[in-house]
């Protein structure tokens, strides 16, 4: 397959006239100032590696607009969210992520990192297939046409030292020798089932989810598998009283000697850090996801971003929640809340940010072949319109900053993952009409029920 991009950024420039050729799944060859070849596939605007979303949930979709008619914290979210959890099925998750994750694609996506912890039946008895929704997870990918990575969640307690209730029965194993035993079969049955679009890495949900003397667990199983470990960290101030208070110590200094930090982990959030908090994912060089439109509508903070990159923390995105699907503006809401936050501009290049859209999220989910426009990497590629109504008239010479300082999904043309075409002219190929797809899957899992 061969394709011709008007534009192309290649990870510290934009390119003119850059003919990209993939056999199967992997680039081969990248060319930049060579004419058009008859039978390469035309791709008018700027063309960027795949984007990664490095956090998503993917049933949290079904909020979108319903919780926002009220005010409230994010405690009084979470309410709304868990009446949601409490009704899906293997079958309904599968409908919903997949549209979810077919939103994904036509915003420019090509790999999601889906931190999964819902695990069981209501009440918190197994299904028969103790995987079963995390293979529908797995499978919707596939019906989208993105890659995954399946961050199997363990979360055993609904606060520290308390016990689960209601619906978060759903979420719990009882122990992570449990949720090892669990994850194993779904680790070892996505590597042998030929499934290549999916990967299988470790999750803590928060250590108030986790109790500390089973943390340690959870961290080994990921290193001896060499697999993405990520954890939401500090996302709320009343996380860090409560692990203060129970056990002495910050919840990064918790993780750190669990062992729970390094360069396969994340902290997804990170956004009420102490500076040694900020010293210790820097050394460790653990990844740091940033959700910003996330972190406004839940009304959570603004993390130390700049900080964290300074001091070695990769900076990767995700949208989290779904508040919208859009890595445009993710990427730029890092910048421009750090403009809110210090009253100055300027702190994150265009560069800098389609990295951590790209390359910085792909490593960060297990994948680190993908993200970058060159031989050997995934064959991912998303093009996207410098000539909306957004985008139009700043010039080639300022593609990289349109795309991050203007453009939206909305802008998304043409988008290839692992070689093969997802979305052509704004529309996706695998799933026919994305919009009614939603409506219909989201209606199942919010309507009220009939009365007998």
């Amino acid at each position: 397959m061969r394709w011709h991009a008007e534009l192309a950024w290649l990870g510290d420039e934009v390119a003119r006239d850059v003919l990209i050729e993939a056999d199967g799944e992997r680039f081969t060859t990248i060319t930049p100032s060579v004419p058009a070849p008859p039978d390469a596939r035309r791709l008018p605007g700027l063309t960027l590696p795949g984007l990664a979303n490095a956090h998503s949930h993917a049933f949290h979709r079904a909020l979108r607009g319903r919780v926002q008619t009220d005010r409230g914290t994010f405690w009084t979210w979470r309410e709304q969210m868990y009446k949601v959890a409490e009704r899906l099925t293997p079958d309904s998750y599968r409908a919903l992520a997949t549209a979810v994750f077919a939103e994904m694609a036509l915003a420019g996506i090509s790999c999601v990192g889906e931190f999964h912890y819902l695990h069981h039946r209501p009440g918190g008895d197994p299904y028969d297939e103790p995987n079963a929704m995390g293979q529908a997870l797995i499978e919707a990918a596939a019906d989208a046409g993105v890659r995954i990575t399946l961050l199997d969640a363990c979360y055993l307690a609904g606060g520290i030292g308390t016990p689960l209730t209601g619906t978060q029965l759903r979420f719990g194993d009882g122990s992570a020798g449990n949720w090892a035993r669990r994850v194993d079969s779904l680790f070892e049955s996505t590597g042998k089932t030929g499934r290549p679009h999916a990967r299988v890495g470790a999750a803590i949900h928060s250590v108030r989810a986790v109790p500390r003397e089973q943390l340690s667990a959870i961290a080994s199983w990921a290193k001896e598998r060499q697999a993405p470990l990520h954890v939401h960290l500090s996302e709320q101030p009343a996380e860090n009283e409560a692990c203060q208070e129970a056990y002495g110590t910050t919840p990064t200094r918790l993780l750190a000697d669990a062992g729970a930090l390094g360069a396969r982990a994340v902290a997804v959030h990170a956004t009420h850090l102490t500076e040694e908090d900020i010293g210790l994912l820097g050394a460790t060089t653990t990844g740091v996801c940033m959700c910003p439109t996330t972190e406004r509508d839940l009304a959570d903070g603004i993390g130390p971003a700049r900080d964290l990159a300074d001091a070695g923390a990769p900076i990767c995105l995700g949208s989290d929640q779904h508040a919208v699907i859009d890595l445009f503006e993710e990427a730029r809401a890092v910048e421009l809340d750090e403009r809110l936050r210090t009253r100055r501009r300027g702190h994150w290049s265009a560069g800098e940010l389609l990295a951590a859209a790209t390359s910085n999220g792909h490593s960060a989910l297990g994948w680190p072949e993908a993200g970058r426009l060159e031989p050997g990497a995934y064959a991912d590629l998303v093009t996207i319109a410098l000539d909306s109504v957004r985008t139009a008239g700043a010039g080639p010479e300022f593609a990289a900053e349109s795309a991050v300082f203007a453009a939206t999904g909305a802008d998304v043309r043409y988008v290839v993952v692992s070689g093969r075409e997802t979305v052509s002219e704004g529309r996706h190929l695998m799933v026919d009409d994305v919009p009614a797809a939603l409506a219909a899957a989201i209606a199942e899992v919010t309507a009220e029920p009939e009365e007998d």
